[in-house]
């Protein structure tokens, strides 16, 4: 039960509502967005790289905007977040599908996503009473990620009903926009000033954590290729409609949702070295069969090879948990190990906001077979880095 996670006095239930609300936003916008971009916005593959750079980058900038931000409490930031992201959404809804307009849209919404993202934690911690942090959490996760599942059952049933009958992309910004001021409304019931944790708020570099910093390179690279060009490889040589997409996310949420703790007890019982090495045996087959199934099997087979493989890509990406296990096991202290994460995110960003400028270019030169290699070999590099780790268990 909540009441049993977090303090009653606390503003926690319409902490935990608008987070439902605001992923089932997400999951509508997100259904929809690769292929509006490529039917409607007739982005080609550099220009979808291009446009995940911006859509990536405010991630890169979090820890500098909440530097910038850290007179105002985690409540204000929060609320702030969801202001910026309903006006990337209302930009989104009446803008013309212009390039340029729609990149500077996603890029604004993705601010608001990540000031937010920045504070889910803060949140929920300063909300649970003593010793559930971690339910708290889990609940923080479980919350969005069910409202998200939402927002992609949703799409799949309008446009298996509507889809042909006329356009259903601006509907569906406008419905995202609608439901963001509607959480915005539930959050104006946070009155608290939870203070922003001081370690979320700049970078924390120790040269102990070298390794974990360059897995996070590994891993954001090979991640970052699945990510954006994965969905969009679907849209743009598959000719998969937003029903379809949203339903292969909508399976994607589930099975992650399913693995994650079938995961960690792996992680707990193998340890993090193994877990870390062994995954990208999966993977390479995963970029095999993503990038070249169009070779080996007719399209409408090579089609259910990449959705397979696509939810396989999100089942084992679950492994880069075993990171965060390995930075507790480094760590002194709670705050280092929050500190130290923290500070990983960004790297990562700063790799995935590469790796979405010059995948695109990439994929239109050199073709998708050496795009998704490219993300075997980034794999491959990771399993090696994490094989010269040495395990030291407190």
């Amino acid at each position: 039960m909540p009441s049993k996670i977090f303090r009653e006095d606390s503003q926690y239930k319409a902490f935990i509502l608008s987070l439902a609300v605001f992923g089932l936003a997400y999951g509508l916008y997100k259904a929809v967005l690769d292929n509006y971009l490529a039917e409607i916005v007739s982005m080609s593959q550099l220009d979808r790289g291009v446009s995940e750079f911006f859509r990536e980058l405010p991630g890169f900038l979090l820890v500098f905007i909440l530097a910038l931000l850290y007179e105002f409490s985690a409540e204000k930031i929060f609320k702030a977040g969801a202001i910026v992201m309903l006006a990337g959404m209302a930009m989104q809804s009446v803008i013309p599908a212009n390039r340029f307009l729609v990149t500077c849209a996603v890029f604004v919404y993705s601010l608001g996503e990540h000031m937010q993202f920045g504070m889910r934690s803060t949140l929920a911690l300063e909300y649970s009473q003593s010793g559930r942090g971690g339910a708290a959490l889990g609940i923080q996760n479980s919350a969005y990620q069910c409202g998200t599942l939402a927002g992609y059952i949703v799409v799949a049933i309008v446009f298996g009903l509507l889809s042909g009958k006329f356009s259903l992309y601006r509907p569906m910004f406008i419905a995202s926009s609608a439901i963001i001021l509607i959480g915005f409304i539930i959050t104006l019931n946070m009155k608290g000033a939870s203070q922003q944790k001081h370690t979320v708020t700049r970078f924390y570099f120790r040269r102990k954590y070298f390794k974990f910093y360059m897995l996070e390179v590994f891993y954001g690279a090979r991640k970052q290729i699945f990510f954006t060009f994965g969905p969009y490889l679907l849209v743009l040589f598959y000719g998969a409609g937003a029903m379809a997409i949203s339903i292969l996310f909508a399976l994607s949420a589930v099975s992650t949702f399913i693995c994650a703790p079938i995961v960690g007890r792996i992680i707990d019982r193998f340890g993090y070295k193994i877990v870390m090495v062994m995954d990208t045996l999966i993977l390479v087959i995963v970029c095999f069969f993503y990038g070249f199934a169009h070779h080996i099997f007719p399209m409408n087979v090579a089609f259910i090879v990449c959705c397979v493989n696509y939810i396989l890509d999100a089942v084992i990406s679950l492994a880069s948990m075993a990171s965060n296990v390995y930075v507790q096991d480094l760590s002194d202290t709670p705050e280092e190990v929050k500190a130290t994460i923290s500070t990983g995110v960004s790297v990562n960003h700063l790799i995935t906001i590469l790796i979405a400028l010059f995948g695109g270019w990439i994929w239109q030169v050199m073709g998708i077979e050496t795009l998704f290699m490219m993300s075997a070999v980034f794999g491959l590099l990771n399993s090696a880095y994490a094989a010269s780790i040495k395990t030291v268990k407190k």
